[in-house]
């Protein structure tokens, strides 16, 4: 049993390795289009004002010309921001199948000022979504572990709640394993998935949440995957491959009927 779950851990690296690369090239096409992949939320006064905002701001990955997009958190427990694992594979995978996707560095050092990068983000995308070349239309927030409870703290109460301009929330919330109870009766449509192993995040919480959500007549889907621990990012090669087609599957079915 130890050998197997070795080589399960094993492959999962190699294909975490071979999907930062393949992010890696991306970027590096970008810049010799002479397109800018990085975008700042706060102004130079701002992050003079404030010293840790310097390092915060948006990754982009171009889908569609006008197509909705997404803004994807990493987790990182609020003390480090995971993003080659947790939001630039997720992020480059939502832009080749035709969406504008977002990958957000944020603060560390906890919930509200994370929550507060993502609501200025939202707010920087809305208010430039020309410039962007981006719909505003049923938008949705993703995330993992931390970069989860975000997601939903941005669905469940909207920008403004986290100092952001007075915008529409997200059209969807996508989850994956984080032990987020809060929601409210208004949330928005919601997708959550978790690793049946996982001891950080366990998916009966991550359940009871959804069925909450369900009795508040809140449109959800959910996934549990037998053999998984926290943090399986795409889950390629697990029984969680293809969990993010079903995502984008169930955030599209929001944007037909928005």
């Amino acid at each position: 049993m130890s050998g197997r779950s070795d080589k399960k851990g094993e492959m999962m690296m190699v294909q975490a390795d071979t999907r930062i690369v393949d992010v890696i090239r991306q970027m590096q096409e970008q810049r010799k289009q002479d397109r800018q992949i990085f975008y700042d939320i706060y102004s130079q006064q701002e992050k003079r004002q404030d010293p840790e905002k310097k390092d915060t701001g948006l990754f982009f990955f171009r889908g569609e010309k006008k197509a909705p997009f997404a803004v994807v958190c990493a987790g990182g427990g609020f003390y480090y921001v995971g993003s080659v694992h947790e939001s630039f594979p997720h992020a480059l995978e939502l832009s080749r199948q035709g969406y504008n996707a977002f990958a957000l560095q944020y603060r560390t050092g906890g919930a509200e000022v994370a929550c507060e990068d993502l609501a200025a983000a939202i707010s920087f995308i809305f208010s430039h979504a020309q410039e962007l070349g981006v719909s505003t239309d049923c938008y949705s927030l993703w995330g993992g572990s931390a970069g989860a409870r975000m997601a939903a703290y941005l669905g469940s109460y909207g920008p403004a709640r986290f100092g952001g301009d007075d915008l529409p929330g997200p059209g969807a919330v996508i989850m994956q394993y984080t032990g987020h109870t809060d929601y409210t009766e208004n949330d928005p449509p919601t997708y959550a998935c978790v690793g049946e192993n996982d001891g950080i995040a366990n998916w009966r919480t991550m359940e009871e949440r959804i069925e909450n959500l369900d009795a508040a007549g809140i449109r959800t889907e959910f996934h549990h995957y037998p053999d998984l621990q926290h943090g399986f990012g795409l889950g390629i090669g697990t029984s969680a491959e293809g969990w993010i087609n079903d995502a984008i599957a169930f955030w599209q079915a929001q944007i037909d009927e928005s």
